[in-house]
């Protein structure tokens, strides 16, 4: 797998021309049949217990892991659970069950266009360049399916990890036309967010924004990225106190599209735990050292709580960081 040559790590979109740039994911889909492995009415949870018991011993060896093995939790930009990629260890109808994993663990609005993203962002080695680790045993206690590769980490856990959105961490990017997008970032699946996120400052008075925009961004340091701090006060940014009704109703806007891309199963559990948390507690930041295009369309900003963080990192190109935790 090529290694990403970011140090840290198609013009605006809303959601219904996000659908649209699903072309990536549906060419990719209709060149590589999922095989009758993968059912249809099967959830992810259902295609991992499939997945686990498909493997024989030699794969065992490369993908499984105890539950409880201190590698399930972590996240980045760019990595491999396991040194052999998908491709290399798993048959035509494993790859076709673990693209189906991926592909549910995605609204069905989404799913095709996200999974073009991977394929974008993988440089020519496909899906098969994504490595997998399954950590426990499915229908027998405990276990979490990883994946990961290239502006990819996703989780699948049936509930296991109990207390944390979507399993734990995840990380989800893309760089479209070039590792350094220009300020409309053209062809940027994920851009729409930040346009979203954008329209938050724009309903701001000059007091807010002051307290809003901040100078420098968090550094990208894996799995320290998204370390919760527990506080409720404090944190980076403008705290929805702050905020009027309208502009709170914009941040659950912001947050709606941002999970709207996950199956709604996630999606519900994710805002449930940043409710149980307080809303007022959230945090919203802007950053102003990564501006492309000196345009004042901020192209790094994050959501933060006590037991929240949405990280969204737009330059050179996108990177999302999220980790949702029951609160303390």
């Amino acid at each position: 797998m090529k290694k990403n040559p970011c140090p840290d790590c198609v013009s605006p979109m809303d959601r219904r021309r996000f659908v649209k740039t699903a072309a990536l994911g549906s060419a990719a889909l209709a060149a590589a049949p999922l095989g009758q492995a993968a059912k249809k009415k099967a959830n992810s949870e259902t295609l991992v217990a499939q997945l686990y018991r498909s493997l024989n011993d030699e794969q065992k060896k490369v993908v499984a892991r105890p539950f409880d093995h201190p590698l399930r939790e972590k996240v980045d930009n760019n990595w491999s659970i396991t040194k052999r990629s998908i491709g290399e260890i798993f048959d035509k109808d494993q790859v076709a069950l673990v693209k189906e994993i991926f592909l549910k663990l995605h609204s069905e609005e989404y799913a095709k266009t996200v999974l073009g993203q991977v394929l974008h962002d993988s440089e020519g080695e496909g899906f098969e360049s994504t490595s997998v680790a399954l950590f426990g045993k499915p229908n027998n206690g405990k276990f979490e399916f990883v994946l990961t590769g290239r502006h990819c980490t996703r989780r699948c856990d049936g509930d296991a990890v109990k207390g944390e959105a979507f399993g734990g961490p995840i990380f989800y990017g893309h760089a479209a036309r070039s590792f350094n997008e220009t300020k409309d970032h053209p062809g940027n699946v994920y851009w729409y967010q930040a346009r979203q996120a954008n329209k938050v400052y724009a309903m701001m008075d000059g007091k807010q924004r002051k307290i809003a925009l901040l100078g420098r961004s968090r550094p990208e340091q894996g799995t320290k990225t998204v370390a919760l701090t527990g506080k409720k006060e404090g944190l980076p940014g403008i705290p929805m106190s702050e905020l009027s009704a309208d502009q709170k109703g914009q941040v659950r806007k912001t947050m709606s599209d941002l999970l709207a891309m996950f199956r709604k199963k996630d999606a519900k559990e994710a805002m449930k735990l940043v409710e149980a948390g307080g809303f007022d507690h959230l945090h919203m930041a802007f950053y102003k050292n990564h501006d492309i295009g000196d345009d004042k369309v901020w192209d790094v900003w994050q959501i933060e709580g006590p037991n929240c963080l949405w990280f969204f990192r737009g330059a050179p190109h996108v990177h999302a960081w999220v980790n949702i935790k029951k609160p303390a």
